[in-house]
């Protein structure tokens, strides 16, 4: 009996050290690789701001929208469609060339004698233009004169053009109208004719075509043509001044006189663009 109860207390003993051993052992336990889930914030609920490293964040994301990088795109490209020329608001230019005209291509009534005076000839024409320029339109004025063998033409038009830029080359088309005066006659061989006498003027309307070269933003040179329609008056010529006149002066010059003509120009331009 004795040894059965020193078995009993040896039990006893193992057991109640176990007991005391195993909530350590519980207490130890390492904890789960992984956080466990947590559903998600109801709706409404503040949401916390990002996550920071020393006082940074991260900056936002934005998206772009499809039309407004097409647009972009468009506006670089026609940035370098253009050489970079920018925009334009005056322009100057100086042109010489040679022009034909015919005073009575359309009618003829007198407006000349072509007896005495050539109503036609080429000669070489010098002119200058000046205006302001709204993208793609011009406004401007335009003088030219041509020292014809018997005579001399000079006009002073109001313009408007319409040009396409395409690169460092633009070509245009003008279109003017204005005054257009015929003088300086020599009638050396006419003896007893006072050329002072003799008052042709009238107007003109213009259509041209041309073809320019930008250099560089500020200097462009070009070919320019233009056709011209003169309408050309004359008044009759004091009596005073035909007196000595032969009569077939007499009787051609003691009446007005007119005549419909027409004027083909091609000039060499240099421009300045502001």
């Amino acid at each position: 009996m004795t040894h059965s109860f020193r078995r009993f207390a040896c039990c006893l003993s193992a057991a109640t050290s176990w007991i005391a051993v195993a909530p350590a052992s519980r207490a130890q336990a390492p904890a789960p690789a992984y956080p466990p889930l947590t559903a998600p914030p109801p709706a409404g609920a503040p949401v916390e701001p990002p996550l920071t490293t020393g006082g940074l964040t991260p900056p936002p994301t934005t998206e772009t929208r499809s039309g407004e990088t097409e647009t972009v795109y468009t506006l670089e490209r026609a940035e370098r469609e253009d050489s970079g020329r920018g925009l334009e608001f005056v322009w100057l230019e100086a042109e010489a060339g040679y022009e034909y005209l015919a005073l009575q291509s359309f009618q003829a009534n007198s407006l000349v004698d072509a007896a005495v005076v050539a109503d036609n000839g080429s000669a070489l024409a010098f002119g200058a233009g000046a205006g302001v320029r709204l993208v793609f339109i011009t406004l401007g004025a335009r003088f030219r004169v041509a020292q014809f063998s018997d005579w001399y033409l000079w006009t002073l038009n109001g313009e408007v053009g319409l040009h396409v830029p395409l690169g460092v080359l633009e070509p245009s088309f003008t279109f003017g109208a204005g005054y257009a005066s015929l003088g300086a006659f020599d009638l050396n061989n006419a003896a007893g004719f006072s050329a002072d006498g003799v008052d042709v003027s009238g107007f003109n309307a213009r259509a041209g075509a041309a073809l320019d070269w930008y250099i560089n933003p500020l200097l462009s040179v070009g070919a320019h043509g233009s056709f011209d329609l003169l309408v050309l008056y004359r008044d009759a010529t004091p009596a005073n001044a035909l007196t000595e006149a032969n009569p077939e002066l007499r009787e051609v010059y003691a009446r007005d006189g007119d005549g419909i003509g027409i004027g083909v120009t091609v000039t060499g331009v240099v421009g300045l663009h502001f």
